[in-house]
C-alpha cells in the first residue's frame, strides 16, 4: 500500500467523510522519484463545522502521525465543513471514495 492509500484509509476509518481527495505534490519539491513525502489532503465532513481551523489540522496531523514518523516531510491540510466547502466551491461535495465496487461482496 502506498503512502496516498494509507493517508485514505487512515482518515476514512476515523473520520465521516463527505469528499476526501489525497495529491501527491512530491514531484513539485527537490526530492528523489518515488519519494512520497509531500502530500495535500482535501477533507470535508460535517464534524469540522465545530472544529476551528487549527482544530482541523491538529486532528488530520494526528491520525497521520505514523506517516510523518516514516518520513512524510510536508502535508498540506485544507479541510471543510459542508457549508464552507457549498459557499467557498458553489456545489455539494463529490462522492467519498469507492469502498469496493460491483466484485465487492
Amino acid at each position: 500500500m502506498n503512502r496516498a492509500e494509507r493517508i485514505e484509509t487512515a482518515l476514512a476509518a476515523a473520520i465521516e467523510l463527505a469528499h476526501l481527495e489525497i495529491l501527491d505534490e512530491s514531484g513539485n519539491h527537490s526530492v528523489p522519484e518515488g519519494a512520497e513525502s509531500h502530500f495535500k489532503v482535501v477533507a470535508v465532513a460535517d464534524e469540522f463545522a465545530a472544529q476551528t481551523r487549527i482544530a482541523r489540522h491538529r486532528r488530520i496531523n494526528g491520525l497521520l502521525q505514523n506517516e510523518f514518523d516514516g518520513g512524510m516531510h510536508a502535508l498540506a491540510v485544507h479541510a471543510y465543513s459542508h457549508e464552507e466547502w457549498q459557499a467557498r466551491f458553489g456545489t455539494a461535495p463529490l462522492s467519498p471514495p469507492c469502498a469496493g465496487g460491483a466484485g465487492a461482496s
